[in-house]
């Protein structure tokens, strides 16, 4: 085994392609999902896990969008349904149907929600400057709550802001 041949091989520090792989983005990551025949993302950085849909434990009095509570290694978390919340569709649960939990920190407060959403389907990489921020548009989700929109193939994808969804009064 040639030891000097195989150091030749190995990348640099900051060479961000080996064998055609690209492992360093300088952009943000962002975790797509899929509501209705909508696309929509939020910053991977927030995703605390993704979770199969079960049925949570109901509260009492509470907005038929918010679906119950789930216990999650001792921490209670609200369950929220995307869709209802937003007035996007009709909620209907398929095997598809997912529970993304998002951490939210935000002026040194941390909560942990989650959102049931009809599937999550890709990471994305985008760059600051792709995200196109005002829209103008007015639509079921709140302007505060979107961070801005992506092209991703042919698709445009709503980027979510994760701590304007904190204050949605959950």
């Amino acid at each position: 085994m040639d030891i000097q041949a195989l150091a030749h091989e190995i990348p640099d520090i900051d060479q961000s392609m080996v064998d055609e792989i690209d492992f360093i983005s300088n952009g943000k990551q962002f975790l797509m999902f899929n509501l209705a025949s909508e696309c929509y993302a939020v910053d991977i950085l927030c995703v605390e896990e993704i979770r199969s849909w079960e049925l949570p434990t109901k509260i009492p009095n509470s907005p038929e969008y918010v679906k119950g509570v789930i216990n999650i290694r001792g921490l209670i978390v609200p369950i929220i349904d995307f869709r209802l919340k937003f007035n996007i569709c009709r909620a209907e649960y398929l095997d598809s149907t997912v529970v993304m939990v998002l951490t939210i920190e935000n002026g040194g407060t941390t909560k942990t929600m989650g959102f049931v959403v009809d599937a999550v389907s890709d990471v994305i990489d985008v760059e600051e400057q792709d995200i196109q921020a005002d829209s103008g548009f007015v639509g079921s989700i709140p302007q505060e709550s979107i961070q801005g929109l992506v092209n991703v193939g042919e698709s445009v994808v709503t980027i979510l802001n994760v701590n304007a969804l904190q204050q949605l009064g959950i």
